[in-house]
């Protein structure tokens, strides 16, 4: 039987372009006030207020705060997918570039609205995984089939489980970033940030085995 969090609760899709564009519009407001708030602080009044609706132009989409917050989610979530695998499409054809891309692509995903997509990304304790536990399958699902073709680079035992290491290794580290009080702020130092988790992952995956490939 499917966990109620395995998926977004359904809410009513807008059928008209202006509908749209309203959803679009209250969407946005919701994810400006979440980012600069929370999503404890964010209400239905607030985001009406700060989207130019009526309460009741909410409620007729949404039927709570919840269903507004799977939206929220959803929304966040497939851009953020949506960017990570336009910058692998267009990183330089080498093991080096698909890792700076994807060292990149993620360090910005993190640092966009603060705590915000973090908060989205962490899973609920042992039920099924959610909306944002299958975000952090699918861009480490898009790094291993970017990387696939230079494959032949890396000098560790087992390059499929190398490639495995490095990719949990630089969402955590993004991860991290985005949640410590001295994270990596600005352009250039988020640039610094990203590049040294690529060189990380390079000096890894060129490096073979410290015990040996039979180690147990």
């Amino acid at each position: 039987m499917t966990d109620q969090h395995d998926r977004p609760a359904p809410y009513r899709q807008p059928q008209q372009a202006r509908s749209a564009a309203t959803l679009a519009r209250v969407l946005r407001a919701a994810e400006e006030i979440a980012a600069s708030s929370g999503l404890e602080e964010m209400t239905i009044t607030g985001v009406a207020a700060r989207a130019g609706v009526a309460v009741g132009t909410i409620y007729r989409r949404f039927e709570d705060k919840e269903q507004l917050i799977n939206a929220l989610t959803e929304r966040m979530l497939e851009r953020r997918e949506e960017f990570v695998t336009e910058q692998l499409g267009k990183a330089e054809p080498s093991l080096q570039g698909v890792m700076d891309a994807y060292a990149h692509a993620l360090l910005h995903s993190f640092a966009d609205h603060s705590n915000l997509f973090p908060e989205l990304l962490r899973t609920r304790g042992t039920k099924p995984p959610d909306r944002g536990a299958r975000t952090i399958t699918e861009v480490h699902r898009l790094l291993l089939e970017a990387a696939a073709p230079y494959a032949g680079e890396i000098r560790r035992s087992d390059p499929q489980k190398a490639l495995d290491t490095v990719a949990r290794a630089i969402l955590g580290a993004c991860f991290h970033n985005s949640v410590r009080p001295d994270q990596a702020i600005g352009e250039e130092a988020q640039r610094q940030y990203a590049d040294e988790l690529s060189d990380m992952a390079i000096a890894y995956l060129l490096t073979p085995d410290r015990r040996g490939a039979d180690r147990t």
